[in-house]
């Protein structure tokens, strides 16, 4: 039987501690974003008569409605690309035991390794060539092909901790390899694929020198360059600023609050394989 030992108790107050550390800035991003802009108490100070008002106007004066939905729009479309291009990609890939399988997979792997910004020019002038500078597709077009590398290790990685046996089940029963991975395998990298999508999620929702650049002399905006664009102009209004931000949070922590089981699964699944 496991005793309460002081060692039990130190290590608990730590976590508290660390949990304080890591929630006070929270704090104060709420507290703000709901404080009358005539209360100049300290920011530490709770805020005794709070309003909603910031947040509307934050909404308004930012913009912040277009912006919203063009980083919804290529949040989910690129994301459905690379967990769609990945997964299909590292079944095969993961399986295979031929000598093409094993340099395709090393092949891939380079996009981990050489930065982006190598290639910053080159990709520039190439979606210029298509025509899509100042389009949400050309950041689409860009996340789908910078995060599919890193997506499609996840996916074989955690495919080769799988067991086969299913899969032989269902090509006895005659069906396909598509069909197998579509029907049987699929299925069971529900918790790998729950991880890379709030993993890519987050990544190019929070992204800022992409849509700055390919966007640049639109009127199309993400939350990213909306947000520094509001900072910019009401500098001195830390209230709406504030507000502004928590609205930029809020998608992003909701996705991840309702798939935190799924997450954790899926890190847990990682780690044992």
């Amino acid at each position: 039987m496991n005793r309460y030992t002081p060692r039990t108790l130190a290590l608990e107050i730590f976590m508290i501690a660390v949990g304080v550390v890591f929630a006070f800035p929270v704090y104060v991003l709420v507290n703000l974003a709901v404080r009358a802009p005539s209360d100049a108490s300290s920011p530490i100070r709770p805020t005794t008569a709070p309003t909603l008002n910031n947040f509307t106007e934050a909404w308004r004066e930012a913009g912040l409605g277009g912006a919203l939905m063009n980083s919804v729009l290529v949040t989910v479309a690129s994301v459905l690309i690379i967990l769609a291009v990945s997964s299909l990609a590292a079944y095969p890939l993961a399986r295979s035991t031929a000598r093409w399988s094993r340099g395709t997979f090393l092949l891939i792997m380079l996009g981990l390794i050489l930065p982006f910004q190598l290639a910053s020019l080159p990709l520039y002038q190439t979606v210029r060539d298509l025509g899509l500078l100042g389009s949400v597709w050309s950041l689409i077009l860009f996340y789908a092909g910078l995060q599919v590398p890193f997506t499609t290790f996840l996916y074989v990685a955690f495919l080769r901790a799988l067991p086969r046996d299913f899969e032989d089940a269902a090509s006895i029963d005659g069906c396909s390899p598509l069909a197998a991975f579509r029907y049987v395998v699929f299925p069971m990298l529900k918790p790998i694929t729950v991880t890379a999508l709030v993993l890519n999620a987050v990544s190019v929702w929070n992204d800022f020198f992409t849509p700055l650049l390919y966007l640049s002399g639109s009127d199309q905006q993400t939350m990213p360059v909306a947000l520094a664009g509001f900072v910019g102009q009401f500098v001195s209004d830390w209230n709406l600023i504030f507000a502004a931000l928590l609205i930029s949070i809020v998608p992003v922590l909701a996705v991840y609050l309702a798939l935190q089981r799924s997450i954790i699964n899926g890190f847990a699944g990682g780690l044992k394989g």
